[in-house]
C-alpha cells in the first residue's frame, strides 16, 4: 500500500490539500481574526476598561485612605499636645486666679486698714470734742465755784489770810490737773 499525499485516480486521499480544503481554512482564519477582533473591540476593550477604571478607583481610595490616615495622625499629634497644654494652661488660670484674690485680699485688707484709721480718727476727735467739753464745763464749774466764794467773801468779810486760806483750800479740792489741762 501506497501513502497517496497527493491523492491517486481514484481520488483515495490521506490527507489532501486540495485547493477547496486551502481556500476553505484560509476564510476560516479570516472569519476567526474577525470574529477576535470584533469580540475584543466589544468584550476586551470594555473588560480592560471596566478594569482600569476599577484599578484607578482602588487607587484613589487607596490614595484618600492614606490622606486621611496622615490627617488622623495630624490630628492626633495636635490633640495629645493639646491635652499636654491643658495642665499647664490650667496652671497659669490657676495662678492667675490666685494672683488675682491675693490682690483683692490685699486691697480689701488696705480698705479695712484704711476704715480702721479713719474710725480711729473720728474716735480721737470726738475724745478731744469730749474733753474740751469736759475743759468747758470744769471751767463753768471753777466760775460757779469762785463765784461762791466770792459771795461767802463777801458775807464773812474775811481778813487776807483767812482769804488766801480759802483760795488754797479751793484749789487744793480741785486739783492742779484742772488747771494743766
Amino acid at each position: 500500500m501506497k501513502v497517496a499525499l497527493a491523492g491517486d485516480a481514484l481520488g483515495n486521499y490521506i490527507f489532501g490539500l486540495d485547493p477547496q480544503l486551502l481556500i476553505d481554512s484560509l476564510i476560516t482564519l479570516i472569519a476567526m481574526f474577525a470574529l477576535f477582533l470584533l469580540l475584543s473591540y466589544l468584550l476586551f476593550v470594555p473588560a480592560r476598561n471596566l478594569l482600569q477604571k476599577r484599578q484607578d478607583g482602588i487607587r484613589e481610595q487607596m490614595e484618600t485612605a492614606a490622606k486621611e490616615k496622615s490627617d488622623a495622625i495630624a490630628f492626633k499629634a495636635e490633640y495629645e499636645s493639646k491635652l499636654k497644654n491643658v495642665d499647664k494652661e490650667a496652671e497659669e488660670i490657676l495662678t492667675q486666679t490666685r494672683k488675682k484674690a491675693m490682690k483683692k485680699e490685699s486691697e480689701i485688707v488696705n480698705e479695712a486698714k484704711e476704715e480702721a484709721v479713719r474710725v480711729l480718727d473720728r474716735a480721737n476727735r470726738e475724745v478731744e470734742l469730749e474733753k474740751s467739753k469736759v475743759k468747758d464745763e470744769v471751767k463753768q464749774e471753777m466760775i460757779s465755784v469762785a463765784a461762791a466764794m466770792a459771795g461767802k467773801i463777801v458775807a464773812s468779810s474775811l481778813d487776807e489770810d483767812k482769804q488766801a486760806q480759802l483760795i488754797a483750800d479751793t484749789l487744793e479740792e480741785m486739783g492742779d490737773e484742772t488747771w494743766l489741762n
